[in-house]
């Protein structure tokens, strides 16, 4: 039998080059997202089906435990008070922390019974290098520590079922996310250009193939995807003012 696949966020960036990737190595795709309209041009395209879904709505989750998933590709995020924490409002907090944390959680948890009574599945967390070092974003970053530990915990939790656990964690990805992490032109403008190369979202969906169609005997825990021309990391002395 053909595997199914679960990709939330489809309509743009990471997941919707998921969705490609996989309809071309023949896997029968849901590709779920908000923007119906970007999901049925790319069904056009690619054959996949197209999933009207809002990862926040609890009882449109719970919905998902309708379809048989085999692998669930848990892609949908967002970034937002990318600045300092203390600029952050109450609705920037809990956004994110319902859209990356939340809610993936809820996915996870619609799809797995259905896994583990086949005693075969994937769970793909697509995560971040801000979940695994130190970086001027705490509630982003701090999500995607979430999504980490989570990540690590379940694959213990489901260890003898057959089911497997993965986390990808891009670096610096040529997408739309900064356009929705800042509201401020001049800082969007900012964030939104580097002086090196980025990664493409085909990047980060060659990672989940390979993780996703490796023989059943390898389970591809953790898989840090960075630009050549990025580095996280290193040392630096800032001196407190007034001292």
């Amino acid at each position: 039998m053909t595997d199914t696949a679960l990709v939330t966020g489809a309509s743009s960036g990471i997941g919707e080059a998921v969705v490609r990737a996989m309809r071309a190595e023949g896997m029968q795709v849901l590709a779920a997202a908000r923007r119906m309209d970007r999901l049925q041009r790319l069904s056009a395209e690619t054959g996949c089906i197209p999933l009207e879904l809002d990862v926040r709505d609890r009882d449109a989750v719970s919905a998902l435990a309708e379809h048989r998933v085999d692998i669930l590709v848990n892609n949908a995020g967002m970034g937002r008070a990318m600045g300092t924490f203390t600029e952050a409002t109450v609705d920037d907090i809990e956004r994110q922390i319902d859209t990356n944390v939340t809610a993936a959680l809820h996915v996870a948890r619609a799809v797995l019974p259905g896994m583990i009574d086949r005693q075969k599945g994937h769970i793909v967390n697509i995560g971040s290098v801000a979940g695994l070092g130190a970086v001027p974003a705490s509630i982003y970053g701090a999500s995607k520590a979430a999504i980490h530990m989570f990540s690590r915990n379940l694959r213990l939790e489901l260890h003898g079922t057959g089911v497997r656990v993965t986390e990808i964690c891009p670096g610096r990805v040529t997408t739309e996310f900064y356009q929705v992490a800042f509201d401020d032109p001049a800082k969007r403008a900012r964030a939104s250009h580097t002086d090196g190369t980025e990664l493409e979202p085909a990047d980060i969906a060659d990672g989940v193939l390979y993780a996703v169609t490796a023989p059943w005997r390898v389970n591809v825990s953790l898989l840090e995807i960075f630009p050549t021309e990025q580095t996280y990391g290193g040392a630096q002395f800032v001196r407190a003012k007034g001292k």
